[in-house]
């Protein structure tokens, strides 16, 4: 068995729960603002930070919610989320982190699902949030960034003084939801043990510095935005510029004042970084280091944003189930279209997904204190994914150099990935089969130059009149906006194997003619 493993040295295990470990950071910044809402330039200390934590973990212990219990959270990016986070987990809950674009349908399916008790959202979702709880287990519905009852500092306590007692290597403390092959996104079970280890396996080789600030607009209900972002960041006492949506003008000026030194972007922000004449009206001569994961970025952009603006561009990879980082590009080690060596303390390996052999291009596979403990109530998706001695499939295509970086292919998965988020084609299947014209269909991701891809889909209809935009705003009515069709073509049939699955990749291939003959 051939076995790629890091470069690095191991990470110790720690004994210690992930807002334990973020206490470590909010100690070293003390007074120092740590959390900076960037609309509004309202600044939180590490002491204040961790008041709040230790009051809201508090008044859930009073309202019996502790060990067992779920708590969603369904917000933008802004310092209380830390605060309703960590409050949860160090009264020993579990946080769930809904996407704030769901639709109701959605929302209501990750409620129903996690089993979840609590909703902590903000006004500007009242009314979604009020439709989505509607025969779910939540009870209290709580908002942050106003006051007064039914809000978070009306449900903050006595402060708590320590972690509620909790099984580190067992315990689920945070459920984010991820998107299989197969019909709705499945909650992903990650412990205290698997949040620590992959900070502590990330921020160390960055080399993340209490002196560092950096602007957040990756989202925090994302997993990448909450490891890299609010843990790894608070944990080393560094300090975070919060979004509550990417804008690039905004983000540009935070840039521009705040100075720092990495930013974590995703490639539609490459993207405009790479090719936006706004770029050109900010100074953004602080960058040092840019870091994209959450979907592949064109190794030709990434060049043509380190030229631009004189900094290093390099790539991640990674995947929620993986909590979420398992390879990354260390500052100053950037080899073109590598998404760098493995992460320490973790393992790597190709392998032939027919085969299961070893294989010089193959299916990446993964073991490490980071994998997840498996699927929410779905052992026969976990034990698809996860193999009885730990390593997990990532369903990504890859391989790698005689110096041991990846480099990813292509994907054995049917997903498809927008601006890094999962889209399981199955999901937008079933919504389009209620249209009531619709008699059969197919989606596929295609290349889009902004997202990395965009939904597709292929039609049978029964109405000939039926249109285009009308299909498209049949599935916008029922899907989060990431999730939705750009581009439709009505067929006579969908190719299905004899077994009825559907044929994706005769699809892929017509599309690609198309393409290459200008239709």
């Amino acid at each position: 068995m051939k076995i790629y493993r890091s470069p690095f040295a191991d990470v110790t295990v720690r004994d210690l729960s992930i807002t334990e470990a973020l206490f470590e950071g909010l100690a070293r910044r003390g007074d120092a603002p740590i959390l900076i809402d960037g609309p509004s330039g309202a600044a939180m200390t590490g002491a204040q930070l961790e008041g709040r934590i230790r009051a809201c973990a508090g008044g859930l212990r009073a309202r019996g919610i502790g060990p067992g219990d779920v708590v969603a959270i369904m917000a933008p990016n802004m310092p209380d989320y830390a605060t309703a986070f960590h409050g949860a987990a160090f009264a020993g809950a579990t946080v769930t982190t809904l996407n704030p674009t769901y639709t109701t349908e959605e929302a209501a399916h990750q409620l129903r699902d996690s089993g979840a008790q609590m909703l902590v959202t903000v006004p500007a979702f009242a009314d979604l949030a009020a439709e989505a709880v509607q025969g779910t287990g939540v009870t209290e519905t709580v908002m942050m960034g106003t006051t007064g009852p039914g809000s978070l500092e009306a449900l903050f306590g006595p402060p708590l003084a320590a972690q509620v007692a909790v099984d580190l290597a067992r315990d689920i403390v945070v459920l984010p939801y991820s998107s299989g092959t197969t019909g709705l996104p499945k909650g992903v079970m990650l412990s205290h043990r698997n949040l620590v280890v992959n900070v502590d396996q990330t921020a160390e080789i960055i080399g993340i510095t209490v002196q560092d600030v950096t602007v957040g607009f990756l989202p925090f209900f994302h997993i990448y935005g909450m490891t890299v972002l609010m843990n790894c960041y608070l944990s080393r006492g560094a300090a975070v510029v919060t979004m509550p949506r990417f804008d690039l003008e905004q983000f540009l000026s935070l840039c521009q004042t705040h100075r720092p030194r990495q930013l974590y972007i995703a490639p539609p922000v490459a993207l405009a970084l790479a090719k936006h004449p706004m770029v050109d009206d900010y100074d953004l001569s602080g960058v040092e280091f840019i870091l994209s994961g959450a979907a592949p970025l064109g190794g030709d952009v990434a060049e043509a944003v380190g030229r631009r603006l004189g900094v290093e561009m390099v790539q991640g990879y990674g995947m929620t189930e993986m909590s979420p980082v398992s390879h990354f590009t260390p500052p100053g080690q950037n080899v073109p279209g590598s998404v760098g060596p493995t992460a320490p303390s973790a393992e790597s390996r190709i392998v032939d997904p027919e085969t299961g052999e070893d294989a010089a291009e193959g299916e990446v596979w993964v073991r490490g204190p980071q994998i997840m403990q498996g699927y929410l109530n779905r052992p026969d998706a976990t034990a698809e994914t996860v193999t009885r001695d730990g390593w997990l499939k990532t369903g990504d295509l890859g391989r790698f150099d005689e110096a041991g970086n990846l480099f990813i292919t292509d994907r054995v998965k049917e997903l498809i990935k927008v601006s890094g988020f999962q889209v399981a084609p199955a999901e937008l299947e079933a919504v389009l089969l209620t249209h009531p014209a619709i008699t059969d269909a197919a989606v596929i991701g295609v290349p889009d130059d902004s997202a990395g891809e965009r939904p597709m889909a292929f039609v049978v209809r029964s109405d000939p009149d039926l249109s285009e935009g009308a299909v498209i705003a049949h599935a916008a009515e029922h899907l989060a906006h990431y999730k939705r069709i750009a581009r439709v073509a009505f067929v006579e049939a969908v190719p299905k194997s004899a077994s009825g699955k559907i044929l994706r990749r005769l699809l892929r291939a017509k599309v690609g003619e198309d393409m290459a003959t200008g239709a």
